[in-house]
């Protein structure tokens, strides 16, 4: 979840910038979204709120957050069939919770690939405790041109990453060219619902807070991003919005009238206490420099993703379980 690739995009002049971490160019050039600084920053936030593993997942009762991300990532890897020894590819792989839980889930050799380097410095550390450094590994590159040979993976998955692509057809079909034949990619993408109505003022705003607050493109609809994998090549073997049937909705964690002791820093009361914390080490020093401007953002951020789940116009939780032909001709 949240591994941002950098946006180029022609649209009207603007003056708008954020410093200290964060900024714009005006787009009568390129628009770069936002810095590596800004991942650095926020990477930090997100383990400290979230843990190793940077997405949602649907919950059953009496589950905790941590369960439910953990049946989240194993569930990924029943569906690609892992087994033993084969070579994985994980798309967006942020700090590798997730590479690093199906590695010991599946016993696979598993390759994070991100595009920032304090994120992959942080997962080479996290994957030597974990004892996982001779499986797994990280590649520094961008997902739409991979350094990778073609037919080299015997399975992808991506988690709540490739919706940052800017161009969702041109990034399947990467993931394509490095898949092998008649091998499977697995997906769970961020996307809007049919029931987004792109008239309806309300349903703008709560969009433009999920895309700005998350460095997102335009975001797809379901039904877009299912067209994209099918133009790439794929041929769909299932798909579902797995929020549909949670008995626990997935955003509750983001949700501030919510109480829960087992996940107290994402509470009001744990956001409050984040908040102040984080100015009072600004303040001295401790923290980084655009730390506290960051904790806002991103709380304007988890509002939007509350908001359009609750309006039942956004998900989290889109999977989709794609295979790549043996032959062209298939």
């Amino acid at each position: 979840m949240f591994v941002m690739e950098a946006k180029r995009k022609k649209e009207k002049p603007t003056t708008q910038t954020w410093k200290d971490g964060l900024f714009i160019i005006p787009s009568c050039c390129f628009l770069l979204i936002i810095v590596n600084k800004y991942y650095d920053l926020v990477t930090s936030f997100y383990e400290y709120g979230w843990g190793e593993s940077f997405h949602f997942a649907p919950r059953w009762k009496g589950e905790s957050l941590q369960e439910s991300i953990k049946r989240h990532e194993h569930f990924l890897a029943l569906q690609l069939g892992l087994k033993p020894g084969q070579k994985v590819l994980d798309v967006g792989c942020g700090i590798g919770g997730p590479l690093r839980e199906i590695a010991r889930f599946s016993s696979a050799s598993v390759t994070g690939l991100n595009n920032n380097e304090y994120q992959i410095s942080r997962g080479k550390v996290l994957n030597r405790n974990a004892g996982v450094d001779r499986t797994c590994d990280f590649v520094k590159a961008d997902f739409m041109k991979m350094p990778f040979p073609d037919n080299s993976f015997d399975a992808v998955y991506a988690i709540e990453a490739t919706c940052h692509a800017p161009d969702a057809v041109g990034c399947y079909k990467e993931i394509y060219r490095v898949l092998k034949p008649g091998q499977c990619f697995a997906a769970y993408e961020w996307c809007m619902t049919d029931a987004f109505d792109p008239n309806n003022k309300d349903h703008q705003q709560i969009k433009a807070e999920i895309e700005l607050g998350n460095g997102l493109p335009d975001i797809r609809l379901t039904s877009q991003c299912l067209e994209a994998v099918k133009k790439a090549g794929f041929e769909v073997v299932w798909e579902k919005d797995l929020a549909v049937d949670s008995p626990i909705p997935w955003y509750l964690p983001l949700d501030t009238s919510h109480f829960s002791l087992s996940s107290f820093r994402l509470t009001a009361i744990g956001r409050f206490f984040t908040k102040n914390m984080v100015m009072a080490l600004e303040k001295i020093g401790v923290a980084p420099k655009g730390s506290q401007r960051v904790q806002a953002f991103l709380e304007k951020a988890a509002e939007g993703l509350v908001a359009g789940a609750k309006k039942e116009i956004f998900t989290a939780m889109y999977f989709f379980l794609v295979r790549k032909p043996l032959s062209e001709a298939e």
